[in-house]
């Protein structure tokens, strides 16, 4: 049986020529920072590697940097514009090669009710979720059933919660189409739950609730058309928010964290989401474990961070893929088409 770092090792071919490449960073979302760091990083490796690196900042209303001539585009932009289809709609209409996912792909992972249902249909779990666009007013505010994926008899998740104003407590808070844990909320009382979607909805259009899921964190990379080995993400207080995942130093992350058997599954549910999604060259799949062995999809990323305390550089570097030839093979698959 061939390892993850046998099959990588298929598009570890060098460039055999020097590339002209343009990063794309910044953009108009809430993590526009996050962004900014992932694109010079990106920028700074394929330097590294013998390339002719343009980086430009990027927006609805800033599109000069496509005109630019450049063989590949690799846009390290996150949330909204950048990873929701619309950079890769704008791209695709003018035949740019471009890292990662298409339009089509990029805007269903994007949105995480459409990503809930895709799993449901894969038969793979998700927590039980509402999602709510507006808060009436009154002490009714709200109190409809939300949108909601059909399930299994509740045999992989996907269930409806019962409403969102008085939900059974703990569940999450969040919005459904951002990352970066921007604007998430664990709420254990429920009377936090209606202040805690208004304070979604202040920001987004959209906020899911879901269910709260006691267990671990586990993150799996996708490059190409194999899955990296799954990271075990331990934060020293409370869950993986914003600031542990791009501030901290003390997250603790943890390659075998589990059982084989779990592990392989996280890798094999991961890999089939990435292709029931239409998405290519890379994503990261996020999971909790429960206290039972059990395994319950979060969300994906088509674009995840590439910053020092990243994931996907985590996981490639543990296969023995350093974070530059990561850069350049992404790279290598846009242009050969991949």
């Amino acid at each position: 049986m061939h390892t993850t770092a046998d099959r990588t090792a298929r598009i570890s071919t060098p460039a055999d020529r020097k590339l002209k490449i343009t990063v794309l960073r910044g953009g108009p979302s809430a993590e526009r920072e996050v962004s900014l760091v992932s694109g010079a990083a990106i920028a700074e490796a394929l330097r590294r590697r013998g390339h002719d690196v343009f980086e430009s900042d990027i927006g609805p209303d800033n599109l000069a940097a496509l005109e630019r001539a450049a063989d590949v585009v690799f846009p390290a932009l996150h949330g909204t514009f950048g990873e929701d289809g619309q950079a890769q709609r704008i791209m695709e209409s003018r035949g740019i090669r471009f890292v990662g996912s298409g339009a089509a792909a990029s805007a269903m992972a994007m949105d995480k009710v459409a990503t809930k249902q895709v799993a449901v249909a894969a038969g793979i779990r998700t927590p039980a979720y509402g999602a709510v666009n507006s808060v009436a007013a009154g002490p009714r505010a709200g109190r409809r059933e939300p949108e909601a994926s059909r399930s299994d008899h509740g045999r992989h998740g996907g269930r409806p919660l019962p409403h969102f104003a008085s939900p059974p407590v703990p569940v999450v808070v969040k919005p459904a189409d951002q990352g970066s844990s921007v604007k998430t909320f664990i709420i254990r009382d429920e009377g936090g739950v209606e202040p805690a979607v208004r304070d979604v909805l202040s920001s987004f259009s959209r906020a899911l609730v879901e269910q709260f899921i006691e267990g671990d964190e586990l993150t799996v990379g996708i490059l190409g058309d194999q899955a990296l080995p799954p990271i075990c993400i331990r934060p020293r207080q409370g869950f993986y928010d914003y600031a542990a995942k791009y501030q901290a130093d003390d997250t603790e992350y943890v390659f075998e964290s589990h059982p084989a058997a779990i592990l392989r599954q996280a890798q094999e549910w991961s890999l089939l989401l990435h292709q029931r999604l239409g998405c290519r060259h890379l994503s990261r799949v996020d999971w909790i474990c429960d206290r039972d062995g059990k395994l319950w999809m979060l969300e994906i990323n088509t674009l995840p961070g590439f910053t020092s305390h990243s994931l996907v550089p985590k996981a490639a570097a543990r296969v023995g893929v350093a974070f530059d030839e990561l850069c350049e093979r992404l790279v290598l698959m846009a242009l050969e088409g991949d």
